[in-house]
């Protein structure tokens, strides 16, 4: 599996098509047929639109990480940034609320009398926030399936993305001044 990845690879350096796209072009509809090891072969045409195509530009991901351990949530941030560190993503500030999120249900012991006789239930959410700077689509989407891929359980994940986009043609020039 490794040697098929490998040459997989190397076929994508030397006709000159970037590493980075190669998840969005192993997941497109317009695959041509299956190798016999799993991995997908992608339409000539296909190939050169997504050499054509620009890739999206992002200046902010922001993470909200929603859970009942904070040692868990802790360590996942860890594992978050250091998978960022790896893909050279700029990581911002991460940090965590200092005090829990509670929940508390009181109910009843007893199903018809003795009003005084209660018990209490509690659930405590933790939040952890982590910040990541200057993505490029294709790096993004690559981080976020890693990253959600080994997300651990009792653990919720939030991305919130910010897209940088190019400026409307009918704000780039200023208004005209009106004479009268």
């Amino acid at each position: 599996m490794i040697s098929a990845v490998r040459n997989l690879l190397t076929q994508r350096v030397s006709a000159g098509l970037p590493l980075l796209r190669l998840t969005t072009a192993l997941y497109s509809t317009d695959v041509a047929a299956t190798t016999g090891e799993g991995l997908a072969t992608i339409a000539p045409a296909s190939i050169n639109e997504i050499a054509a195509e620009k890739d999206k530009l992002f200046s902010k991901l922001e993470i909200e990480l929603r859970g009942i351990d904070p040692a868990v949530l802790k360590s996942y941030a860890w594992f978050a940034t250091t998978a960022a560190n790896h893909l050279n993503i700029e990581v911002g500030k991460c940090w965590a609320e200092r005090k829990a999120h509670h929940d508390r249900l009181t109910l009843l012991k007893s199903v018809h009398i003795y009003k005084k006789h209660r018990v209490q239930y509690e659930v405590r959410t933790y939040f952890r926030y982590l910040n990541f700077h200057k993505l490029t689509g294709s790096t993004l989407d690559t981080f976020l399936e890693y990253i959600e891929r080994n997300l651990p359980e009792g653990v919720a994940l939030n991305a919130t993305k910010t897209e940088i986009q190019e400026m409307p043609e009918h704000l780039r020039q200023p208004p005209s001044e009106v004479q009268s």
